[in-house]
Formats: structure tokens, C-alpha cells, sequence
């Protein structure tokens, strides 16, 4: 946040004072001291908002508000860890899969439920759930 503000960065500046705010409150709310899994699970939620405000805005015809939401959701990018590739994905998807014994789509729950500590911030949970449904035959 210094760096942003010593580099008069006024974007950047706003998208980590909103993430701060964000963490402030649940801890606040919650009466708790947040750890790592929910600081990620905040910033999942907010780049999950700004992709559908920019889904909203580009039909609309706003691209100047949409490209401010792509800002925004580069700067929250920079606070999670590094992201999986498409082989490490399908090899977490095909342990977890045999580790729950899932025979099909009605086990997708149980799958869903090993994988997502495993990859919460390292890879995007609606493209892993897609993956999960094909290898289950959905």
C-alpha cells in the first residue's frame, strides 16, 4: 500500500484499501483473526465479483468501467499464490477422484470437498468443478 501510495498509483492504491476493508470487516464481524485460508478465500470472492461486474459491463457497451474491474482484478491477482497448470490440475482432479472412490456425477460433492483446500487461490474453482462434472461422466 506505501508503494502505491509514494508511486501516486491511485488505481492500485483503491483495490488494496478495498481488500483491506474487505479483511477488516470479516475479522470485525466475525470476532476473529483471520488466517491465510481466509484471506485468500476474501480475495477469491472479490476477483469472482469483478468478473461478473466486467460480464455485465461489456454488453452494456461501458468498456471504461469494465477495464477499471480488469485492473482491479490484476491487482488482487498479485496476492495469491502462484497458479497450477493444466497438468497439475488434472493430476490433483484424478487423485482426488480415486481417493473419494467417486463413481459419478452424484459424487461430485465429495471430490469437490478434498479439492478445494488443496487448490483454494492456486487455480479457478468453477474451471476445476467443470473438469471434476467431464471426468464423472457429466
Amino acid at each position: 500500500m506505501k508503494a502505491a501510495m509514494r508511486a501516486k498509483e491511485t488505481a492500485r492504491l483503491g483495490a488494496i484499501r478495498l481488500l483491506l476493508a474487505a479483511m477488516k470487516q470479516k475479522e470485525v464481524d466475525e470476532r476473529i483473526e483471520l488466517a491465510d485460508a481466509d484471506v485468500l478465500a476474501i480475495i477469491e470472492k472479490m476477483m469472482k465479483q469483478r468478473r461478473e461486474s466486467v460480464a455485465q459491463y461489456e454488453p452494456a457497451g461501458r468498456q471504461d468501467l469494465a477495464d477499471a474491474e480488469k485492473f482491479e482484478i490484476g491487482v488482487l491477482t498479485a496476492y495469491l499464490p502462484q497458479q497450477m497448470d493444466d497438468a497439475e490440475i488434472a493430476a490433483a482432479v484424478a487423485a482426488a477422484i480415486a481417493e473419494s472412490g467417486a463413481a459419478g456425477v452424484r459424487d461430485m460433492g465429495k471430490v469437490m470437498a478434498l479439492l478445494k483446500p488443496r487448490l483454494a487461490g492456486r487455480a479457478d474453482m468453477a474451471g476445476v468443478s467443470a473438469r471434476v462434472k467431464a471426468k464423472l461422466g457429466g
